[in-house]
Order: structure tokens, then C-alpha cells, then sequence
């Protein structure tokens, strides 16, 4: 009974996540959709955040990890992840901008740019490749502290753009969160900009304890040849 606990719990995240995603792709900045769906996106992704702990938690507790959460687990958090930053580098939170000696430029009200996302996405095939090379050569390669770290800012931040876009972004109506939108943008920033940096170096993290792997099997591979 017990040893399926934790993969329900991770296909209900997946299920979450697609809410999730429902709630950000009916919400339009300055347009359509009312500011409570993003509301409704923060806690949707709380409630994914607590599953994805409750999942490991009890898997390792009660003895019952498997080939399926250890497939499906890291599969949905990428879903969710980069999928939430997709949405935000999409048409729905763009918005037109004037800058001197520019004219009309197009940005995302997130701060969250498709090079961003691009970055992210390759870091993932990468350690994806990584693994799965690791693992042919059967040797466990788990998730390193670098990876979790990872996972721990990218989460953050995206509560962290929800929060500022639904609160503290400029819009048509005044409200009274206004004046700390400046001050609200420089903490979205930080936190983005700490999320592509640190997801450059756990991918180089990755690669540094792979090649030895890569390289150890290789010449294993040529001795067995010269053996032969």
C-alpha cells in the first residue's frame, strides 16, 4: 500500500502542473484574466513544492524508491520548472517599452528572456546525456548538491516573478504597492540572474564528475578489445 505513496504523489504534481500552467496561460498581463489566477498559480505551485519533498521524504522512509520515482520525480520537476519559465518568456507577460535612441522595444514583464530559457533547457539535455552515460556504464549518478540547489532557486524565483508581477509591476491602474516596484524589480532580477548563473555551474559541476566516468569506461572498453 505504502510503496505507491510517493509516485501518486508525483503524478498529482504533474497534474498540478498543468493547472498551473492553465492559470498563467488565461492570465494576460494588462489584459484578459483577473490578477486572482496568479493568486491561484503561487499556491498550485506551494502545494507542487510540498509534494515534491513529501515524495522523496517518504520514499526513502519507507524503503520503497524505484526505477519509476526515480525516472518520474526529476521528470516532473523539469516539467514543472521549465515550463513555468517558458510561460513567462511568452506572449502573455510581454509588454511594449520606449527606450531613448531605441524607439519601441518588446520585453517581458517577468524579466525572464527566451535566451534565459534556452540556457536552462540545454543545461537539462546535458546532465540528461550525462546520466544516461553514467548509467550504461552502470554507475549511479545521482543528483549532486549543486542540482538541488539549482532546483531550490529556480523554485524560488519563479514564486518570486509571481509575486512581483501580480503585486509591485507597473500598470495602468495606480495601486499602492507602487512606489516599492523599483526596489520589488531589483529583487526579481537578482533572483533570475542567480538562477542562470548557478544553472551554468551545476551543469559544469555535472560535467566535471562525468568525464572521469566517460573516460574510465573508455579505456575499459579498450582493454576489453585488446583482450580479445
Amino acid at each position: 500500500m505504502f510503496r505507491h505513496v510517493p509516485n501518486a504523489l508525483t503524478g498529482a504534481r504533474l497534474v498540478l502542473a498543468f493547472v498551473f500552467f492553465a492559470m498563467l496561460s488565461y492570465y494576460q498581463y494588462e489584459g484578459r484574466g483577473d490578477p486572482t489566477f496568479l493568486n491561484i498559480a503561487f499556491l498550485i505551485y506551494l502545494v507542487a513544492l510540498v509534494t515534491d519533498f513529501l515524495d522523496g521524504y517518504l520514499a526513502r522512509r519507507w524503503q520503497v524508491e524505484g526505477p519509476i520515482g526515480r525516472i518520474g520525480d526529476p521528470f516532473v520537476d523539469k516539467v514543472l520548472v521549465l515550463g513555468s519559465f517558458i510561460m513567462f518568456a511568452g506572449k502573455n507577460f510581454i509588454i511594449p517599452d520606449v527606450e531613448p535612441g531605441k524607439g519601441m522595444v518588446v520585453k517581458t514583464i517577468t524579466g525572464v528572456a527566451p535566451w534565459m530559457v534556452v540556457l536552462m533547457l540545454a543545461r537539462e539535455l546535458l546532465v540528461t546525456s550525462f546520466r544516461g552515460i553514467a548509467e550504461a556504464a552502470g554507475r549511479r549518478f545521482g543528483a549532486a548538491f549543486a542540482g538541488k540547489l539549482k532546483m531550490v532557486l529556480q523554485s524560488v524565483t519563479i514564486l518570486v516573478v509571481l509575486i512581483y508581477v501580480n503585486y509591485f509591476a507597473p500598470k495602468e491602474a495606480p495601486g499602492r504597492l507602487d512606489r516599492y516596484e523599483h526596489p520589488a524589480r531589483i529583487v526579481r532580477n537578482v533572483f533570475i540572474w542567480a538562477t542562470v548563473v548557478w544553472t551554468v555551474i551545476s551543469g559544469l559541476d555535472y560535467a566535471r564528475r562525468i568525464l572521469p566516468i566517460y573516460f574510465r569506461v573508455k579505456a575499459e572498453e579498450k582493454n576489453t578489445i585488446r583482450h580479445l
